[in-house]
């Protein structure tokens, strides 16, 4: 029986460079991969930050995954994998029918993404992931945090300041205007010391030990 298996972590930890390894060595070997992606960077393309990129089909909101999957095999494709990328981003009612890929038309189902937001709190795609996947990986290239410590947490910063409120959903990455995404640990991240607070008030944060 096919499974569905979500793989999370922190951002930089690889999961969009994972998805497309999975895709690489599965189309290698003779299988048919249908890649999805859902609020990339770069839009129908998953794209990684060592410079990997893939064309995919972009997931919109509306779009009924069961329905795609089967719509796809009754016109003579043929589907072995479905890979989705940015996760995260899926309304919970798309995680079901994920699931209803995998156990009805016996198509395994790979999602990655993110597990939490700039809050700490869960992605609701992905609260449904966990409580739907029958397989949940923590990826295993461990994000930094400015310290040296293994990042865990995802922080949004406006001017390289923390900010812990706003929109859930806010597409962008670092360097990308006055809003960047940087990967902490937990206390830095309860402390709200990025990487630039750190550099602009280094005696306060010695003070501070």
């Amino acid at each position: 029986m096919a499974r569905l298996t979500f793989f999370q972590g922190p951002m930089g930890c690889g999961k969009s460079t994972l998805a497309l390894q999975r895709h690489h060595t599965s189309t290698q070997s003779g299988r048919s991969v249908l890649l999805l992606v859902r609020h990339d960077r770069e839009g129908a393309t998953i794209t990684s930050r060592i410079g990997l990129q893939q064309s995919a089909r972009l997931v919109e909101q509306d779009t009924d995954l069961f329905e795609l999957v089967r719509g796809l095999l009754s016109r003579g494709a043929t589907i072995d994998e479905v890979v989705l990328d940015e996760a995260q981003f899926i309304a919970p009612t798309q995680v079901d029918q994920l699931a209803r890929v995998a156990d009805v038309l016996d198509i395994e189902v790979l999602a990655f993404g993110l597990l939490t937001d700039f809050r700490t709190e869960l992605f609701p795609g992905s609260r449904r992931l966990v409580e739907l996947a029958d397989e949940i990986r923590r990826l295993q290239v461990e994000a930094r945090c400015w310290c040296g410590e293994v990042g865990t947490h995802n922080a949004r910063t406006v001017d390289g300041e923390i900010v812990r409120d706003g929109d859930q959903v806010v597409v962008g990455d670092l360097g990308a205007g006055s809003i960047g995404y940087e990967v902490l640990c937990r206390r830095h991240h309860r402390e709200g010391v990025t990487r630039h607070v750190a550099d602009e008030r280094p005696d306060e944060l010695l003070l501070g030990l």
